[in-house]
C-alpha cells in the first residue's frame, strides 16, 4: 500500500478532503468542489478513482471519509506543502500567497530525498541560526543586491 501512485490532481483532492474533515468532522462532494474550485462531476470522477485505489470511502450520496492509506497519503502531501511553505517564507522571504502558490506546485514533484534534505536544512537553520535572525536578513539583502 505504501507505493500507491497518485497524480498531482488526486493529491489535491486528498489534501482538500483531509482538511475539510479536520475542520468539519465530515465532508460531502459539494464541499470538495467548492474548496478546489472544480465542477461536481470532476469531484465524482476523482472520488471514484480514489475509491478504486482504496484511499477514500465513497458512496454517491454518503459522507466521504479517508481510509487509513488515504490519511497517510494526505498527511504526506500536507507535510510537503508545509515544509515548502516554511522554506519559501522563512528562508527565501516570499509572501504567504506566493509561498503557498509555489508550494502547491512543487509538492507534487519534489523527490523524497530532496524533501528530506530541505527538512534537514530548515532544522539546521532553526537550530544554528534562529537566535541570529541576521542570517536570513543577510540572505535577503544579498538577494536584493543580486537582482539589481
Amino acid at each position: 500500500m505504501d507505493n500507491i501512485k497518485v497524480t498531482a490532481s488526486l493529491e489535491d483532492y486528498l489534501e482538500a478532503i483531509y482538511e475539510i474533515i479536520e475542520e468539519k468532522q465530515g465532508v460531502k462532494a459539494v464541499e470538495v468542489a467548492k474548496r478546489l474550485n472544480v465542477k461536481r462531476s470532476s469531484v465524482t470522477e476523482a472520488l471514484k478513482n480514489l475509491s478504486e485505489k482504496n484511499l477514500v470511502n465513497y458512496g454517491r450520496y454518503d459522507v466521504i471519509s479517508l481510509t487509513p492509506s488515504g490519511v497517510k497519503v494526505a498527511k504526506k502531501v500536507i507535510e510537503k506543502h508545509k515544509t515548502l511553505y516554511d522554506f519559501f517564507t522563512k528562508i527565501l522571504g516570499l509572501t504567504p500567497e506566493e509561498a503557498s502558490e509555489n508550494a502547491c506546485k512543487v509538492e507534487h514533484v519534489i523527490s523524497e530525498d530532496v524533501l528530506q534534505r530541505l527538512i534537514a536544512f530548515i532544522e539546521f537553520n532553526n537550530n544554528y541560526y534562529c537566535s541570529e535572525k541576521k542570517y536570513v536578513d543577510e540572505f535577503q539583502k544579498f538577494y536584493e543586491e543580486l537582482k539589481q
